[in-house]
């Protein structure tokens, strides 16, 4: 059963200057786009994992692609116990990330420019994470569980990348 996504307005007073509207997240919305944060890191690290050269970084990159992997299973078994479709991650942002990567490669010091990609990727995500959870103040708590600890993941990546620039 598909439920279709609410979103609630909150509107906030923001000094003299008047009103400031914020959107609410549901738990489908929130869901979604931890999917998608997901999906894109997985994107990203198959997108250079062939291209490593050094085998600390290739640990590394396998080490986070099972975590993401883990996270995608969480977070899909979450919403089907709460009876929520998500859609996967547009193909079309799949292939660009692939596209990126490769010309973001070319070059020398191929494993410094992959933990930087890293580094990038995992604080969009991050940023992105925080705001949908600052919108999503009322999502069941597991939710936001989930959401946290997929926080959590990625400022560990960004510290774990950061000895391969």
């Amino acid at each position: 059963m598909r439920h279709e996504p609410e979103m609630c307005i909150h509107i906030r007073r923001t000094g003299h200057t008047g009103y400031r509207v914020i959107e609410m997240m549901n738990d489908e919305q929130l869901l979604t786009s931890m999917l998608h944060t997901v999906q894109m890191g997985q994107t990203g690290i198959r997108s250079v994992m062939a291209k490593a050269i050094g085998p600390e970084l290739k640990a590394e990159l396998k080490a986070q692609l099972k975590e993401y992997d883990s996270l995608e299973k969480q977070t899909l078994s979450m919403a089907s116990h709460k009876g929520l479709e998500l859609k996967d991650l547009n193909p079309a942002l799949e292939s660009m990330s692939c596209m990126m990567s490769k010309v973001q490669l070319m070059g020398g010091e191929v494993d410094s420019r992959i933990a930087g990609m890293l580094i990038q990727g995992n604080t969009r995500g991050m940023i992105l994470g925080i705001k949908n959870l600052r919108k999503a103040s009322k999502a069941d708590p597991q939710v936001q569980e989930l959401a946290q600890k997929l926080l959590n993941r990625e400022n560990l990546n960004i510290q774990k990348s950061q000895q391969f620039l």
